[in-house]
């Protein structure tokens, strides 16, 4: 398994500061990881840093807590774009998920697709699923599914999701082989990642890659 192609290098913690950012780069690089996920503050510097290679850049919207306004969401994609991320990965509302308020996520992600589609830019939409019934989880994918979006993530890797493997499988499920599949479950170990990707993850989003290649090579 080559899971360096499954890595998504993600610096996503409050305190991220340049030099992480340039530091996270420079190992995406140096590792061929597929892409970087970075603050919508590091977009122009990311994609600067990674110029050279077949690194992506990726921010996000509406992170950590989904809840923002879709207008709200549309004012950073729109920025994210012109700043140069190749991709966004935007969190759904969850207060609209347990509100049963499906046609507000449909509406969200029919306002933004366009604005994506528009540039040639892809996108990932993110469930919290720590924080969701499996109902709820298939009737986002339906939703998301009938929008045809890029990826769908589970988790924010805010809320620990313990049947982490589960959901995926659920995703799986669920969704056309068309639409892969994120993860962003905390992962200790590359066992458990191994796990995930067998049970249908295409991408890890996590900030201990290097960890996970060295523990693979220590097992080949």
């Amino acid at each position: 398994m080559n899971i360096e192609k499954h890595i998504e290098h993600t610096a996503l913690k409050p305190e991220t500061t340049l030099a992480d950012i340039e530091e996270f780069c420079a190992e995406a690089k140096a590792y061929e990881f597929t892409m970087v996920c970075v603050p919508p503050l590091f977009v122009k510097k990311a994609k600067e840093l990674t110029a050279s290679s077949a690194v992506k850049v990726a921010t996000v919207a509406g992170f950590p807590l989904g809840y923002n306004a879709i207008e709200a969401k549309v004012a950073e994609i729109v920025l994210a774009v012109i700043d140069g991320a190749d991709e966004v990965e935007m969190v759904i509302n969850t207060s609209a998920v347990k509100n049963k308020d499906w046609q507000y996520l449909a509406n969200e992600i029919n306002t933004v697709l366009p604005i994506i589609r528009g540039k040639g830019k892809k996108i990932t939409v993110i469930l919290e699923t720590a924080l969701m019934t499996d109902e709820e989880i298939i009737t986002a994918c339906d939703i998301y599914g009938a929008a045809a979006v890029d990826y769908i993530m589970a988790g924010t890797g805010y809320s620990a999701d313990e049947n982490a493997v589960e959901h995926i499988k659920l995703i799986r499920k669920h969704l056309t082989e068309a639409i892969q599949i994120k993860s962003a479950a905390r992962s200790v170990n590359f066992n458990f990642a191994r796990q995930l990707i067998q049970a249908g993850v295409n991408k890890r989003s996590c900030n201990n890659g290097i960890q996970l290649i060295q523990e693979a090579l220590q097992q080949n």
